[in-house]
C-alpha cells in the first residue's frame, strides 16, 4: 500500500467521472415528453443527457468513476480506507450502494458506507470523509489495529433513468444518469477544504421525491400502477428554492470568510437546469467565466453533478494550485451546503484528468447562455434540485 504524507490539511487529489455509452438527445425525449426539441433547449439549456442501459446500476457507474479518480490521484483503489457513495437512486435500498462499489473495485481495505442527501450528497459526504480521515489521523498514536489511515472515495451518482416517467416534461427533459468521484488525500497546508456550511429542511421534503417502495408506502402492484416508483417533482416551487438558496449559499460563504466574488477563481454548483442556474448566477453578479456549466451536455445528475463540474473544471480551465474553489449544493430533502477548496490536487505536471471514453464530448464551461422566451408556461420545469 502507498504511504500516506502527514500533513493536517486534506483536499482533492484526484477526480474521475463516468457517463454511460447510451446519449439521448433533445429529439429523442420530445415527443414522449408532449413538447418539441426546441421546447426543452430554450428552457433547459440541455441538450443532450445519458441513460444506463438496462444492465448498469448506480454501483456501475460509481465504480468506474472512482477507478478514474485512484488512477488520477496515483493511488491503488486498495489505499483507499474510506469509501462513501452518495445517491438518491441506489442498487437497492439495502445494503449499501458504497459495499457493492467496493466489491465491484475489489477496495478491500475500505469501510463503505452510504450518504443520502440527494443533490446535496457528494458535498455531505465529503464532510464526512474529510472529517474522518482528519481524526483517524489525529489519533495515529492509537494501538494499531491493523487499519491505517489512507485515503477516502467520495462518489456521487445516480441512475435517474430508471425512475422516470416518460410522458412527464417536468423530470423527462431533465434527470439523467452518471457518476463523478473524488480522492481526498493530505495537501499542502495552504491547500484544501475549509468553511463547511450545510442545512436542511424538512418540512419541504415532499416537493422532490420517489413516493413509493419503501417503509411508508411500501411496493404493491398499486404503487406501481400509481407510478408512485417514478420521480415526482413540484417544480415551481423546487425554482424557487434554488433561486433563494443558491445565490445566498454564495453570499454567506464570502461574508463568513472576509471575501469577494473577485477572490474566487471557480464556482462549482449543482446543475439543475442550466438556463436558470446560469440567471441566477449573473442576476448575483457571478462573472460568466468563474461559474461552472455542465448540465448542458449532461443534464441533472444529481450528487454526481458537483463533482463532475468540478471534474471538468480542473480538465477544462484548468484549476492551479491555490486557485479558491467555492463550492455550493442544493437538494432534495431539502438540503444545501458549501465549502472552500483551496485547489492543490495537482499541477500541470501532474497526471492527466480522468475522462474515460463513455464521458464524450465534455461541454464547456463557459458556454454561452441559451437565448429563449423567460415566461415559463404551467408545470414547466424551471429547475428541480434533486
Amino acid at each position: 500500500m502507498t504511504e500516506v504524507p502527514a500533513t493536517g490539511r486534506l483536499g482533492v487529489i484526484g477526480t474521475g467521472t463516468y457517463l454511460p455509452a447510451l446519449v439521448r438527445t433533445n429529439d429523442d425525449i420530445a415527443a414522449a415528453a408532449g413538447v418539441s426539441a426546441q421546447w426543452i433547449g430554450e428552457r433547459t439549456g440541455i441538450h443532450t443527457r445519458h441513460f444506463a442501459g438496462p444492465e448498469q446500476a448506480a454501483s456501475d457507474l460509481a465504480a468506474a468513476a472512482v477507478r478514474h479518480a485512484a488512477a488520477d490521484a496515483g493511488i491503488d483503489v486498495r489505499d483507499i480506507s474510506l469509501l462513501i457513495c452518495a445517491t438518491s437512486t441506489p442498487d437497492e435500498l439495502g445494503p449499501s450502494t458504497a459495499c457493492r462499489v467496493q466489491a465491484l473495485l475489489g477496495a478491500g481495505n475500505a469501510v463503505a458506507l452510504d450518504v443520502s442527501a440527494a443533490c446535496s450528497g457528494w458535498l455531505f459526504g465529503v464532510k464526512v470523509a474529510h472529517d474522518w480521515l482528519r481524526n483517524d489521523r489525529l489519533h495515529d498514536d492509537r494501538p494499531p489495529t491493523g487499519r491505517r489511515p489512507g485515503y477516502a472515495a467520495v462518489v456521487g451518482v445516480e441512475a435517474y433513468s430508471k425512475f422516470i416517467d416518460p410522458a412527464d416534461r417536468g423530470t423527462a427533459v431533465l434527470f439523467a444518469d452518471g457518476a463523478a468521484a473524488t480522492v481526498l488525500g493530505p495537501v499542502e497546508d495552504r491547500h484544501g477544504f475549509s468553511a463547511f456550511e450545510f442545512g436542511s429542511d424538512g418540512t419541504l421534503a415532499d416537493r422532490v421525491l420517489i413516493p413509493a417502495g419503501g417503509s411508508r408506502d411500501p411496493a404493491s402492484p398499486a404503487t406501481v400502477e400509481g407510478g408512485g416508483h417514478r420521480i415526482h417533482m413540484d417544480g415551481r416551487a423546487v425554482s424557487r428554492f434554488i433561486a433563494d438558496t443558491f445565490p445566498r449559499l454564495v453570499k454567506d460563504a464570502l461574508d463568513r470568510n472576509g471575501l469577494t466574488i473577485a477572490d474566487i477563481d471557480c464556482l462549482i454548483c449543482h446543475q439543475p437546469n442550466p438556463v436558470l442556474v446560469r440567471r441566477i448566477g449573473r442576476d448575483a453578479g457571478i462573472p460568466d467565466d468563474r461559474l461552472v456549466i455542465v448540465g448542458d451536455g449532461v443534464g441533472n445528475i444529481g450528487a454526481a453533478s458537483a463533482p463532475y463540474a468540478l471534474a471538468k473544471a480542473v480538465a477544462l480551465r484548468p484549476l492551479n494550485p491555490g486557485d479558491r474553489v467555492l463550492i455550493t449544493v442544493f437538494g432534495a430533502g431539502l438540503t444545501w451546503g458549501s465549502a472552500l477548496l483551496t485547489w492543490g490536487g495537482r499541477t500541470e505536471s501532474g497526471p492527466a484528468p480522468s475522462v474515460p471514453t463513455a464521458s464524450v464530448s465534455a461541454p464547456s464551461v463557459s458556454a454561452p447562455s441559451v437565448s429563449g422566451p423567460e415566461a415559463q408556461p404551467e408545470a414547466d420545469p424551471e429547475g428541480p434540485s434533486s
